[in-house]
């Protein structure tokens, strides 16, 4: 399929420190690419450019065609463009479907109405419809990670950048976060995933991304990726500090 997210040279630094790095990258629709790398690689960054939360000081995000590298935050969001965060921040005091209906109507600029239909339904595909009367700040580690997939999905994204959704997660946990990836990709969704769980890494990217000092080092299969011994030496934390 033709590529949804394009990324041309984008370079970002931070005083004298470059975080990012003439990187360019192509996702294709329905795809999902993974993202490795060591503390430090700009991964985090890569994504806050991707959803404007940061601008380049060069280079171009092309998303579906559109240039949208000085488009603001929420209207990327409007358009089809979603995230997730290493440490999930729910709204601690609201249950967890009035969690997803602020990212459907805030997020995806639903009608009341229509969000609500819709949130059951993501509710159902992340399993926690039969809590969806929860309050958000009673709910496990497990289940925080699937509201912050959730409240992602509520905004109706063709995009969706998960940030480290498997860390703290035991491995069957993970086995559980993968199928719900998994299914947002049968509904259409493309993923673009950074993660430090190598498991999840294996089973889940259609294709790496491997980063390092800012720049892109490896793109292709996982199992080609892991087999290389530049990348073991440095994701694998064998390289001199």
């Amino acid at each position: 399929m033709p590529g949804i997210l394009k990324v041309n040279r984008l370079t970002k630094s931070f005083g004298k420190v470059t975080a990012v790095h003439d990187l360019s990258f192509e996702v294709e629709g329905r795809e999902i690419l993974g993202i490795i790398g060591p503390n430090g690689a700009g991964k985090t960054t890569t994504f806050n450019l991707i959803t404007g939360e940061i601008r380049p000081d060069q280079g171009e995000v092309i998303f579906d065609g559109r240039d949208v590298t000085h488009l603001q935050t929420y209207r990327r969001c409007r358009i089809g463009i979603a995230r997730t965060y290493q440490i999930p921040k729910p709204f601690l005091n609201m249950t967890v479907l009035e969690n997803l209906l602020v990212g459907a109507v805030y997020g995806g600029g639903m009608p009341y109405r229509q969000a609500r239909d819709s949130c059951e339904a993501v509710l159902d595909k992340t399993g926690l419809l039969p809590k969806r009367d929860a309050i958000a700040g009673s709910l496990t580690l497990l289940d925080r990670k699937r509201l912050e997939l959730a409240r992602a999905l509520a905004t109706k994204p063709s995009l969706l950048l998960v940030d480290e959704v498997a860390g703290g997660l035991n491995e069957g946990e993970v086995e559980e976060v993968l199928e719900i990836i998994r299914s947002v990709r049968k509904d259409g969704v493309t993923v673009l995933w950074v993660e430090h769980i190598v498991m999840a890494m294996t089973k889940g990217p259609d294709k790496v991304l491997v980063m390092n000092f800012g720049k892109s080092l490896f793109c292709g299969r996982p199992e080609d990726a892991f087999r290389s011994q530049e990348v073991q030496r440095i994701y694998l934390g064998d390289e001199e500090d």
